[in-house]
Protein backbone atom coordinates (compact mmCIF):
# COMPACT_ATOMS: atom_id res chain seq x y z
CA UNK A 1 0.00 0.00 0.00
CA UNK A 2 2.72 2.51 0.97
CA UNK A 3 4.64 1.93 -2.28
CA UNK A 4 1.45 2.40 -4.30
CA UNK A 5 0.58 5.59 -2.43
CA UNK A 6 4.04 6.95 -3.06
CA UNK A 7 3.74 6.21 -6.79
CA UNK A 8 0.27 7.78 -6.84
CA UNK A 9 1.56 10.94 -5.14
CA UNK A 10 4.53 11.23 -7.50
CA UNK A 11 2.31 10.88 -10.58
CA UNK A 12 -0.25 13.38 -9.24
CA UNK A 13 2.38 15.98 -8.34
CA UNK A 14 4.82 15.48 -11.20
CA UNK A 15 2.58 14.47 -14.12
CA UNK A 16 -1.01 15.50 -13.38
CA UNK A 17 -0.51 18.82 -11.60
CA UNK A 18 2.98 19.55 -12.89
CA UNK A 19 4.05 21.23 -9.65
CA UNK A 20 6.93 23.65 -10.17
CA UNK A 21 9.22 25.46 -7.70
CA UNK A 22 7.33 28.22 -5.91
CA UNK A 23 3.83 26.93 -6.69
CA UNK A 24 1.27 27.36 -3.91
CA UNK A 25 -0.18 23.85 -3.67
CA UNK A 26 -3.41 23.18 -1.78
CA UNK A 27 -3.65 19.51 -0.78
CA UNK A 28 -7.19 18.72 0.36
CA UNK A 29 -8.87 15.59 1.67
CA UNK A 30 -10.76 14.13 4.63
CA UNK A 31 -8.81 13.14 7.72
CA UNK A 32 -9.19 9.42 6.93
CA UNK A 33 -6.77 9.76 3.98
CA UNK A 34 -3.85 11.06 6.03
CA UNK A 35 -1.35 8.53 4.55
CA UNK A 36 -1.95 9.88 1.04
CA UNK A 37 -1.99 13.52 2.23
CA UNK A 38 1.43 12.90 3.79
CA UNK A 39 2.79 11.45 0.54
CA UNK A 40 1.36 14.34 -1.51
CA UNK A 41 2.84 16.89 0.87
CA UNK A 42 6.26 15.25 0.64
CA UNK A 43 6.10 14.95 -3.15
CA UNK A 44 5.13 18.63 -3.48
CA UNK A 45 8.10 19.58 -1.29
CA UNK A 46 10.46 17.53 -3.43
CA UNK A 47 9.09 19.31 -6.52
CA UNK A 48 9.89 22.69 -4.94
CA UNK A 49 6.27 23.61 -4.27
CA UNK A 50 4.82 25.36 -1.23
CA UNK A 51 2.19 22.85 -0.03
CA UNK A 52 -0.62 23.66 2.37
CA UNK A 53 -2.81 20.83 3.66
CA UNK A 54 -6.58 21.14 4.14
CA UNK A 55 -7.57 18.05 6.14
CA UNK A 56 -11.34 18.25 6.35
CA UNK A 57 -14.01 16.76 8.60
CA UNK A 58 -17.06 15.10 7.04
CA UNK A 59 -19.75 17.35 8.53
CA UNK A 60 -22.07 18.23 5.64
CA UNK A 61 -24.76 16.00 7.16
CA UNK A 62 -24.60 18.03 10.39
CA UNK A 63 -24.64 21.34 8.53
CA UNK A 64 -27.67 20.42 6.42
CA UNK A 65 -29.63 18.80 9.23
CA UNK A 66 -28.83 21.24 12.07
CA UNK A 67 -27.94 24.49 10.34
CA UNK A 68 -30.24 27.30 9.29
CA UNK A 69 -30.67 28.26 5.64
CA UNK A 70 -28.18 31.08 6.22
CA UNK A 71 -25.61 28.70 7.67
CA UNK A 72 -26.13 26.11 4.91
CA UNK A 73 -25.60 28.87 2.31
CA UNK A 74 -22.46 30.27 3.93
CA UNK A 75 -19.21 29.94 1.98
CA UNK A 76 -16.06 30.14 4.07
CA UNK A 77 -13.70 33.03 3.30
CA UNK A 78 -10.89 30.47 3.51
CA UNK A 79 -12.44 28.57 0.59
CA UNK A 80 -12.66 31.78 -1.41
CA UNK A 81 -9.05 32.63 -0.60
CA UNK A 82 -7.83 29.20 -1.70
CA UNK A 83 -9.70 29.49 -5.00
CA UNK A 84 -8.16 32.91 -5.64
CA UNK A 85 -4.59 32.21 -4.54
CA UNK A 86 -3.73 28.56 -5.28
CA UNK A 87 -1.56 27.66 -8.26
CA UNK A 88 -2.31 23.95 -7.84
CA UNK A 89 -5.20 22.21 -6.08
CA UNK A 90 -5.01 18.46 -5.41
CA UNK A 91 -8.22 17.00 -3.99
CA UNK A 92 -8.63 13.51 -2.56
CA UNK A 93 -12.22 12.27 -2.37
CA UNK A 94 -12.73 9.40 0.06
CA UNK A 95 -15.87 9.65 2.21
CA UNK A 96 -15.96 7.26 5.15
CA UNK A 97 -19.76 7.11 4.76
CA UNK A 98 -21.06 7.55 1.22
CA UNK A 99 -24.67 7.50 2.45
CA UNK A 100 -24.33 10.29 5.04
CA UNK A 101 -26.61 12.65 3.10
CA UNK A 102 -29.37 10.24 2.13
CA UNK A 103 -31.56 11.44 5.01
CA UNK A 104 -31.23 15.10 4.00
CA UNK A 105 -34.10 16.65 2.06
CA UNK A 106 -33.41 17.36 -1.63
CA UNK A 107 -34.39 21.00 -1.03
CA UNK A 108 -31.58 21.45 1.50
CA UNK A 109 -29.01 19.93 -0.83
CA UNK A 110 -30.23 22.15 -3.68
CA UNK A 111 -29.85 25.19 -1.41
CA UNK A 112 -26.20 24.35 -0.74
CA UNK A 113 -25.50 23.70 -4.42
CA UNK A 114 -26.87 27.12 -5.37
CA UNK A 115 -24.84 28.83 -2.65
CA UNK A 116 -21.56 27.43 -4.01
CA UNK A 117 -22.29 28.19 -7.65
CA UNK A 118 -20.25 31.41 -7.72
CA UNK A 119 -17.24 29.71 -6.15
CA UNK A 120 -17.39 26.86 -8.64
CA UNK A 121 -17.56 29.29 -11.56
CA UNK A 122 -14.56 31.24 -10.28
CA UNK A 123 -12.64 27.97 -9.88
CA UNK A 124 -13.39 27.03 -13.50
CA UNK A 125 -12.57 30.55 -14.71
CA UNK A 126 -9.10 30.50 -13.15
CA UNK A 127 -8.50 27.01 -14.57
CA UNK A 128 -9.57 28.16 -18.05
CA UNK A 129 -7.20 31.14 -17.83
CA UNK A 130 -4.28 28.87 -16.93
CA UNK A 131 -4.02 30.36 -13.44
CA UNK A 132 -5.03 27.21 -11.55
CA UNK A 133 -4.07 23.60 -12.18
CA UNK A 134 -6.24 21.07 -10.36
CA UNK A 135 -6.54 17.34 -10.06
CA UNK A 136 -9.09 15.12 -8.32
CA UNK A 137 -8.27 11.60 -7.15
CA UNK A 138 -9.62 8.87 -4.88
CA UNK A 139 -8.41 6.77 -1.97
CA UNK A 140 -9.54 3.23 -1.13
CA UNK A 141 -11.91 3.16 1.84
CA UNK A 142 -14.26 0.55 3.23
CA UNK A 143 -17.26 2.69 2.25
CA UNK A 144 -16.12 2.96 -1.37
CA UNK A 145 -15.36 -0.77 -1.49
CA UNK A 146 -18.84 -1.56 -0.17
CA UNK A 147 -20.47 0.68 -2.79
CA UNK A 148 -18.46 -1.14 -5.46
CA UNK A 149 -19.42 -4.50 -3.94
CA UNK A 150 -15.78 -5.43 -3.41
CA UNK A 151 -13.51 -6.20 -0.51
CA UNK A 152 -11.11 -3.42 0.45
CA UNK A 153 -8.19 -5.37 -1.05
CA UNK A 154 -10.11 -5.89 -4.31
CA UNK A 155 -11.01 -2.21 -4.44
CA UNK A 156 -7.39 -1.17 -3.90
CA UNK A 157 -6.33 -3.40 -6.79
CA UNK A 158 -9.14 -1.99 -8.95
CA UNK A 159 -8.18 1.61 -8.16
CA UNK A 160 -4.48 1.23 -8.89
CA UNK A 161 -5.05 -0.86 -12.02
CA UNK A 162 -7.45 1.78 -13.37
CA UNK A 163 -4.81 4.43 -12.66
CA UNK A 164 -2.17 2.36 -14.53
CA UNK A 165 0.03 2.61 -11.45
CA UNK A 166 1.11 -1.03 -11.52
CA UNK A 167 2.72 -0.43 -14.89
CA UNK A 168 6.51 -0.33 -14.81
CA UNK A 169 6.45 3.32 -15.90
CA UNK A 170 2.98 4.78 -15.24
CA UNK A 171 3.85 8.22 -16.62
CA UNK A 172 4.98 6.72 -19.93
CA UNK A 173 1.78 4.67 -20.07
CA UNK A 174 -0.35 7.76 -19.44
CA UNK A 175 1.47 9.67 -22.15
CA UNK A 176 0.81 6.86 -24.64
CA UNK A 177 -2.85 6.66 -23.59
CA UNK A 178 -3.10 10.44 -23.94
CA UNK A 179 -2.00 10.17 -27.57
CA UNK A 180 -4.75 7.61 -28.23
CA UNK A 181 -7.34 9.96 -26.74
CA UNK A 182 -6.05 12.91 -28.75
CA UNK A 183 -6.72 11.00 -31.96
CA UNK A 184 -10.32 10.40 -30.90
CA UNK A 185 -10.75 14.07 -29.94
CA UNK A 186 -9.32 15.25 -33.27
CA UNK A 187 -11.68 12.91 -35.14
CA UNK A 188 -14.72 14.25 -33.26
CA UNK A 189 -13.61 17.87 -33.61
CA UNK A 190 -14.36 17.61 -37.33
CA UNK A 191 -17.96 16.51 -36.72
CA UNK A 192 -21.04 18.67 -36.31
CA UNK A 193 -23.58 16.27 -34.83
CA UNK A 194 -23.80 12.89 -33.09
CA UNK A 195 -26.73 10.51 -32.86
CA UNK A 196 -26.60 7.86 -30.12
CA UNK A 197 -28.81 4.80 -30.58
CA UNK A 198 -29.15 2.10 -27.92
CA UNK A 199 -31.87 0.38 -25.90
CA UNK A 200 -34.55 2.99 -25.08
CA UNK A 201 -32.14 5.64 -26.40
CA UNK A 202 -32.22 7.75 -29.53
CA UNK A 203 -30.49 11.05 -28.81
CA UNK A 204 -29.12 13.66 -31.21
CA UNK A 205 -26.61 16.27 -30.05
CA UNK A 206 -25.24 19.18 -32.09
CA UNK A 207 -21.73 20.50 -31.43
CA UNK A 208 -20.87 22.78 -34.34
CA UNK A 209 -17.61 24.52 -33.46
CA UNK A 210 -17.29 23.13 -29.94
CA UNK A 211 -13.99 21.56 -28.92
CA UNK A 212 -13.52 17.92 -27.84
CA UNK A 213 -10.95 17.58 -25.07
CA UNK A 214 -8.95 14.45 -24.23
CA UNK A 215 -8.76 13.82 -20.47
CA UNK A 216 -5.17 12.74 -20.03
CA UNK A 217 -4.93 12.31 -16.26
CA UNK A 218 -4.26 15.99 -15.63
CA UNK A 219 -7.51 16.96 -13.86
CA UNK A 220 -8.96 13.58 -12.91
CA UNK A 221 -6.89 10.61 -11.82
CA UNK A 222 -7.52 7.98 -12.95
CA UNK A 223 -8.77 9.38 -16.21
CA UNK A 224 -9.62 8.28 -19.71
CA UNK A 225 -12.39 10.12 -21.57
CA UNK A 226 -12.92 12.66 -24.34
CA UNK A 227 -15.56 15.28 -23.65
CA UNK A 228 -17.24 18.37 -25.03
CA UNK A 229 -20.20 20.66 -24.43
CA UNK A 230 -23.15 20.30 -26.83
CA UNK A 231 -24.83 23.41 -28.17
CA UNK A 232 -27.21 24.65 -25.51
CA UNK A 233 -30.27 24.21 -27.73
CA UNK A 234 -28.86 21.31 -29.76
CA UNK A 235 -30.02 18.22 -27.84
CA UNK A 236 -33.15 16.34 -28.91
CA UNK A 237 -34.54 12.88 -28.25
CA UNK A 238 -34.42 10.50 -25.34
CA UNK A 239 -31.87 8.55 -23.35
CA UNK A 240 -32.08 5.83 -20.73
CA UNK A 241 -29.11 5.54 -18.39
CA UNK A 242 -27.88 2.01 -17.81
CA UNK A 243 -26.46 2.52 -14.35
CA UNK A 244 -27.86 4.26 -11.28
CA UNK A 245 -27.20 8.02 -11.29
CA UNK A 246 -25.33 8.83 -8.08
CA UNK A 247 -24.92 12.38 -6.77
CA UNK A 248 -23.48 13.24 -3.35
CA UNK A 249 -24.21 9.73 -2.16
CA UNK A 250 -27.84 9.76 -3.34
CA UNK A 251 -28.73 7.04 -5.83
CA UNK A 252 -31.43 7.47 -8.48
CA UNK A 253 -32.32 4.33 -10.44
CA UNK A 254 -33.31 3.90 -14.08
CA UNK A 255 -33.17 7.55 -15.09
CA UNK A 256 -34.83 8.42 -18.39
CA UNK A 257 -34.63 11.90 -19.90
CA UNK A 258 -36.36 13.41 -22.91
CA UNK A 259 -35.04 16.59 -24.49
CA UNK A 260 -36.47 19.19 -26.82
CA UNK A 261 -34.24 21.96 -28.15
CA UNK A 262 -31.66 21.26 -25.47
CA UNK A 263 -33.94 21.25 -22.44
CA UNK A 264 -35.22 18.39 -20.32
CA UNK A 265 -38.98 18.20 -20.88
CA UNK A 266 -39.52 14.85 -19.16
CA UNK A 267 -37.47 13.16 -16.42
CA UNK A 268 -38.43 9.88 -14.78
CA UNK A 269 -36.77 7.41 -12.41
CA UNK A 270 -37.76 4.08 -10.92
CA UNK A 271 -36.42 5.28 -7.57
CA UNK A 272 -35.42 8.75 -6.42
CA UNK A 273 -37.88 10.71 -8.57
CA UNK A 274 -38.21 13.53 -6.01
CA UNK A 275 -34.44 14.00 -5.78
CA UNK A 276 -34.09 13.96 -9.58
CA UNK A 277 -36.77 16.62 -9.97
CA UNK A 278 -35.29 18.82 -7.23
CA UNK A 279 -31.79 18.71 -8.71
CA UNK A 280 -32.84 19.61 -12.25
CA UNK A 281 -34.83 22.52 -10.79
CA UNK A 282 -31.79 23.97 -8.98
CA UNK A 283 -31.63 26.66 -11.67
CA UNK A 284 -32.37 27.14 -15.36
CA UNK A 285 -29.03 25.69 -16.45
CA UNK A 286 -29.67 22.42 -14.63
CA UNK A 287 -32.20 21.39 -17.28
CA UNK A 288 -29.62 21.53 -20.07
CA UNK A 289 -26.66 19.33 -21.02
CA UNK A 290 -23.29 20.68 -19.97
CA UNK A 291 -21.17 17.75 -21.11
CA UNK A 292 -21.13 14.69 -23.34
CA UNK A 293 -18.19 12.30 -23.11
CA UNK A 294 -16.98 8.89 -24.23
CA UNK A 295 -15.32 6.65 -21.63
CA UNK A 296 -12.15 5.09 -23.07
CA UNK A 297 -10.27 3.55 -20.14
CA UNK A 298 -10.40 -0.20 -20.75
CA UNK A 299 -8.61 -0.81 -17.44
CA UNK A 300 -11.89 0.29 -15.81
CA UNK A 301 -14.70 -2.13 -16.61
CA UNK A 302 -16.81 -2.34 -13.43
CA UNK A 303 -19.46 0.05 -12.12
CA UNK A 304 -18.52 1.25 -8.62
CA UNK A 305 -20.95 4.09 -7.79
CA UNK A 306 -17.95 6.44 -7.81
CA UNK A 307 -18.23 8.80 -10.78
CA UNK A 308 -14.47 9.39 -10.87
CA UNK A 309 -14.12 5.81 -12.14
CA UNK A 310 -17.51 5.09 -13.66
CA UNK A 311 -17.49 7.89 -16.22
CA UNK A 312 -14.19 6.52 -17.58
CA UNK A 313 -15.44 2.94 -18.15
CA UNK A 314 -14.27 1.88 -21.61
CA UNK A 315 -17.25 1.52 -23.94
CA UNK A 316 -19.60 3.96 -22.23
CA UNK A 317 -20.92 7.44 -22.84
CA UNK A 318 -21.93 9.88 -20.14
CA UNK A 319 -24.00 13.01 -20.18
CA UNK A 320 -23.90 15.70 -17.50
CA UNK A 321 -26.82 17.93 -16.68
CA UNK A 322 -25.84 21.45 -15.69
CA UNK A 323 -22.65 23.44 -15.88
CA UNK A 324 -20.47 23.15 -18.98
CA UNK A 325 -16.70 23.30 -19.02
CA UNK A 326 -15.85 26.63 -20.65
CA UNK A 327 -12.68 25.27 -22.26
CA UNK A 328 -14.96 23.29 -24.62
CA UNK A 329 -16.74 26.47 -25.66
CA UNK A 330 -19.82 25.67 -23.60
CA UNK A 331 -21.78 28.56 -22.12
CA UNK A 332 -24.32 26.75 -19.92
CA UNK A 333 -23.93 27.74 -16.27
CA UNK A 334 -25.49 26.00 -13.31
CA UNK A 335 -24.85 25.07 -9.70
CA UNK A 336 -25.35 21.47 -10.85
CA UNK A 337 -23.01 19.15 -12.73
CA UNK A 338 -24.45 15.63 -12.56
CA UNK A 339 -22.90 12.89 -14.70
CA UNK A 340 -25.08 9.96 -15.79
CA UNK A 341 -23.73 6.90 -17.61
CA UNK A 342 -25.03 4.84 -20.52
CA UNK A 343 -23.30 1.54 -21.34
CA UNK A 344 -22.75 1.17 -25.09
CA UNK A 345 -20.78 -2.09 -25.05
CA UNK A 346 -23.68 -4.10 -26.48
CA UNK A 347 -26.44 -3.22 -28.94
CA UNK A 348 -25.41 0.38 -29.63
CA UNK A 349 -24.51 2.56 -32.58
CA UNK A 350 -23.27 6.14 -32.80
CA UNK A 351 -23.54 8.17 -35.99
CA UNK A 352 -21.48 11.29 -36.71
CA UNK A 353 -23.00 13.56 -39.35
CA UNK A 354 -25.05 10.58 -40.51
CA UNK A 355 -22.12 8.13 -40.78
CA UNK A 356 -21.75 5.11 -38.48
CA UNK A 357 -18.55 5.72 -36.48
CA UNK A 358 -19.01 3.69 -33.27
CA UNK A 359 -20.55 0.34 -32.48
CA UNK A 360 -20.79 -1.69 -29.26
CA UNK A 361 -18.34 0.41 -27.29
CA UNK A 362 -15.69 0.97 -29.95
CA UNK A 363 -14.86 3.63 -32.54
CA UNK A 364 -14.65 1.97 -35.92
CA UNK A 365 -11.95 3.96 -37.71
CA UNK A 366 -9.95 6.10 -35.28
Amino acid sequence: MSDRLRRLAEVLVGYSAGVEPGDLVVVQGPTNVEPLLDELYAAALRAGGLPSVRATLEVDDLLLSEGSDEQASWVSPADREDVEQADVWIVVEAPSNTKALTGISPEREALQQRARKELRERYLERALNGELRWVLTAYPTQAAAQDAEMSLAQYEDFLYAGALLDDGDPVARWRAFAEEMRRVAEFLDAKQELRIVAEDTDLTLAFGGRRWIPSEGRENFPDGEVFTAPLETGVDGEIRFTYPAVFRGRQVDDVRLRFEEGEVVEATAARGQDFLEEMIAVDEGAKRVGELAFGLNDAIQLFTRNILFDEKIGGTVHLALGSAYPECGGTNRSALHWDMICDLRSGSEVYADGELVYRDGRFLAV
